[in-house]
């Protein structure tokens, strides 16, 4: 059963949702669906991150739970941590218009973009600093093999610093 053909369990048995019932889904329907090991869903449930039921034994994930999940991976994809994923899912709760989890997503979410902006900074400095060293290895290596008289080693002072 995949996450689109959504299932609920009544008496003990799964059959096609119908109006009374909630939709439900089995481990294994989420992680081939989203694309994750049934461990990291186990691992997101251990982090009380999410909530299955029991039923036989069995872990069954609501609609809220699949909700969730998604939302944790969306966090982690941006780079979010585990500790900021769960503050943000916790604070749905708190006032009826989302409006302290809103701000806090925000808030956090700028401050992400922040760090990204630095690191991309810092590539791109590494970046054209590698770029002159290729082009000064392509200029000696060429020029050693054009002229085998013409040897001269470079002082790691000729080397460009940037």
């Amino acid at each position: 059963m995949s996450t689109n053909e959504r299932c609920h369990i009544a008496s003990g048995r799964t059959s096609t949702e119908d109006s009374a019932t909630q939709a439900v889904y089995s481990i294994g329907d989420l992680a081939a669906d989203l694309g994750v090991s049934s461990r990291a869903i186990r691992f997101y449930e251990d982090q009380g991150m999410l909530s299955p039921q029991r039923v036989g034994g069995n872990r069954v994930y609501s609609q809220r739970d699949l909700a969730r999940l998604k939302l944790i991976l969306r966090g982690k994809r941006l780079g979010f941590s585990l500790s900021d994923i769960r503050e943000l899912l916790d604070l749905y709760y708190v006032d009826h218009d989302h409006l302290e989890q809103m701000n806090q997503t925000l808030q956090k979410g700028r401050t992400r973009i922040a760090e990204l902006e630095q690191q991309l900074g810092e590539l791109q400095m590494t970046l054209h600093e590698l770029r002159e060293l290729e082009a000064l290895l392509v200029k000696t290596i060429n020029q050693r093999k054009s002229g085998p008289h013409q040897r001269r080693t470079e002082t790691a002072e000729e080397l460009p610093t940037s």
